[in-house]
């Protein structure tokens, strides 16, 4: 906590510093910078809006940004963000990375989209960001706050949206890379990457792209084996540790280098019907899948050899199963006008065709074989979304339209004979499945009051469902169990103000509901373990809520530079938590109250358009206030919510060359609700960290770029559950016309 204190101060100091520094240099004798034209969303109204118009706290990362960092996630684009967490344990490899905003954490409670299409699965809520290519995107939109009065369900927190572009012109990408950890074994060894695109415009009518990428790495050893028990006499190689509780442990080995490899296949196409109307389609195959090499026992016993049991310690617990998965995405659009009223159709299906892992049975299985589990959940997301934007006389622009979403997934476990062989099923052991849908009416109006005060005013009426829900445990007593049918609503308004009472300032502010229905996962999936304990989850949950507002400045100070303060605070309600009925029986229940308060300060500064400086700082306050299933927590910490995230960044550009030097820092999270993991620097804990991450490219000739990056600079240890991957460098060329 000191240290996250002390690294506070020094972040404001330099803070302030660069703003006076800045100030001198920007008005200082030079040559004039160039205008820049602003970057313009449509996620924040579902209109087209320039950054400083559009309501709340708004973000544009466009394609060229991307560039000159080392993205390999498209996560990674967004967590230098004010406000944004991603949360990622060990880079790539983490198959659960989730990015939340402002203290609201989990991926189920912030809305992602693909060209307004829904990526949050329907099993769990989770987005696979490391199955995508990065390469696809020409920009990230983010808007921070309530967004359930224009998009619904799992907008809590705010929504970012990834958009694609059709070519208008003939074009040609290719980039090859390959990277590795500085020493072997510490990060991702021998990561490699390829990525083609071709794209054309036809007669001035048809366009079309296709693009394929691939990447794939040896991995890390990220996964350690820790054991309570001690080894015998006699036995050495361990190290003696302890758990973020302060536990003791003993480390006696690893899991193996964490592989894995990910490829993401694209096609779209666009058709100009008239000038007035147009049509895109799109179709993305994403898949991912992840394994693990040998593992590793570090105990040897007096001849040398290694020890891979002692005790009640199985070999088992050394094994770590493979996992993946594949996703389709469908997407077709029409926007036509019909004299000043503007309509848009968009169709979408977003299938989990496979999201698999298997397990090795504790007790018996080894290294070579033994018997194990298969888990499959597929799911499917259908959705549809139908919008008109009418402007009204000459003040008013309404913007009003319907949204359905239907979505299901099924759980099936299957025994293996041998955990590593996946695809030779045996009997089915379990099975859970179910299906929600909900339908919406919404509408928005922008109202221009004066040509310098816009106030946006809108609502949204959601009407949820779920059914079909089931639950058989094979040979468990209590089973199979037919779930009963649940409904509900949610009334999601909003308002924002933007307010510009001089040229270079913006006043802004907006207060909202969002809502957040309960998962598949937590309405059905119910299993029974062998300790006798039965986790059960509940059909007759209701949704999560929020009550939120923000009010923020922004105000432009010389050439190139500005500053941007927020103030927010979000009440929750009606969150999902796990309650202990009886020693034999848990149960999710909304209990739970929390909040989250906090504030984002930004500072940029843009010189000559060969030198941009930025700097922001986030503070969140988020504790949980009231939860009947477990009153401990209460007062305490939101899990995985850091307090304090600052990040300090430099862009340089000068002929050929771009240089990008950009620091990250963040603080302590919790992985326990009731913040009882407070010791860092041991395997599981949520370690505060900061880290340096650089990049040089140098463009070859005008069709071809050359690449080095390095990530973790300073080769910094820290843990987010996992050890995190150290310094790590990587090369990449580029040739594209």
């Amino acid at each position: 906590m000191e240290r996250a204190k002390i690294l506070a101060h020094i972040f404001l100091g330099m803070f302030f510093l660069a703003s006076g520094g800045m100030a001198g240099i920007a008005l200082g004798e030079g040559p004039d910078d160039a205008v820049s034209l602003e970057d313009v969303l449509v996620t924040a109204t579902r209109t087209e809006q320039s950054l400083s118009s559009a309501p709340g706290s708004a973000y544009v990362v466009t394609k060229d940004e991307m560039s000159k960092r080392d993205i390999q996630s498209i996560d990674q684009a967004v967590n230098t963000l004010p406000g944004v967490y991603s949360s990622r344990g060990k880079g790539i490899l983490d198959s659960i990375a989730a990015v939340s905003m402002r203290g609201i954490s989990g991926q189920q409670r912030n809305l992602v989209m693909l060209n307004g299409v829904i990526l949050n699965d329907a099993y769990s809520g989770g987005v696979p960001w490391g199955a995508y290519s990065p390469e696809d995107i020409d920009r990230i939109e983010v808007v921070e706050g309530p967004f359930s009065s224009l998009y619904g369900g799992y907008a809590m927190g705010g929504v970012i949206n990834l958009i694609t572009k059709l070519p208008q012109k003939r074009e040609f990408k290719l980039k090859t890379g390959y990277g590795s950890s500085w020493d072997r074994g510490n990060a991702l060894d021998d990561l490699r990457t390829d990525y083609v695109s071709y794209g054309d415009r036809y007669k001035d009518r048809f366009s079309l792209f296709l693009s394929y990428g691939f990447k794939t790495t040896e991995g890390y050893p990220a996964g350690l084996d820790l054991q309570g028990s001690r080894p015998p006499a006699g036995v050495t190689g361990y190290r003696s540790s302890k758990t973020p509780k302060g536990e003791p442990r003993y480390l006696i080995g690893d899991t193996g280098d964490n592989r894995w490899w990910n490829d993401s296949l694209t096609l779209r196409g666009g058709y100009d019907i008239s000038q007035d109307s147009a049509i895109e389609f799109m179709f993305m195959r994403a898949r991912y899948e992840y394994n693990y090499d040998y593992p590793h026992t570090y105990l040897r016993d007096g001849k040398g050899d290694p020890v891979w049991s002692y005790g009640q310690v199985r070999e088992a617990s050394y094994l770590s199963g493979p996992g993946g998965k594949e996703q389709d995405i469908y997407n077709i659009s029409y926007k036509t006008r019909f004299g000043s009223l503007q309509t848009k159709l968009n169709l979408g299906i977003s299938a989990m065709d496979d999201s698999w892992y298997t397990m090795a049975d504790s007790s018996s299985a080894t290294r070579f074989g033994g018997p194990g589990k298969v888990s499959n959940t597929p799911s499917k997301n259908y959705s549809g979304d139908l919008q008109f934007t009418l402007p009204v006389m000459d003040s008013h622009i309404l913007t009003f339209g319907s949204s359905f979403r239907q979505g299901r997934a099924d759980t099936r476990e299957h025994k293996l004979s041998d955990w590593q062989v996946e695809d030779e099923k045996g009997a089915i052991s379990y099975q859970s499945k179910g299906k929600d849908r909900i339908f919406a009416l919404f509408v928005q109006d922008e109202y221009i009051i004066l040509d310098n005060l816009t106030l946006f005013i809108g609502a949204r009426q959601d009407w949820w469902k779920t059914y079909d829900g089931y639950i058989n445990q094979i040979g468990s007593k209590g089973y199979p169990i037919d779930c009963s049918s649940n409904t509900d609503s949610a009334f999601s308004p909003k308002l924002a103000i933007v307010y510009n009472p001089f040229k270079e300032m913006t006043l802004k502010t907006s207060v909202g509901q969002a809502f957040r229905p309960p998962t598949v996962y937590e309405l059905y999936r119910t299993w029974t373990a062998v300790s006798g304990i039965t986790y059960a989850g509940n059909p007759n949950l209701k949704p999560e809520k929020t009550t939120s507002w923000d009010a923020g400045i922004e105000q432009g100070l010389w050439k190139g530079a500005k500053i941007k303060a927020v103030y927010f605070e979000n009440y929750l309600k009606d969150l999902i938590y796990r309650k202990i009925v009886t020693d034999k029986y848990q149960e999710l229940i909304n209990a739970g109250r929390a909040e989250s308060k906090g504030i984002e300060l930004e500072l940029e500064q843009k010189l000559y358009n060969s030198l941009k400086l930025f700097a922001n700082f986030t503070y969140i306050d988020a504790k949980i206030k009231e939860n009947a299933a477990k009153p401990s927590t209460e007062g305490k910490r939101m899990m995985d919510v850091p307090e304090k995230m600052f990040n300090l960044g430099c862009e340089y550009t000068e002929g050929r060359i771009m240089t990008s030097v950009i620091g990250r820092y963040v603080g302590k999270r919790y992985g326990d609700d009731e913040n009882r993991d407070r010791l860092n620097g041991v395997y599981t804990s949520y370690d505060p960290y900061f880290v340096v991450d650089t990049k040089i490219s140098y463009n070859l000739t005008n069709y071809s770029k050359l690449s080095f990056s390095i990530d973790n600079l300073f080769d910094r240890d820290y843990y987010s559950y996992y050890k995190t991957p150290g310094r790590q460098w990587f090369g990449e060329l580029e040739i594209k016309f």
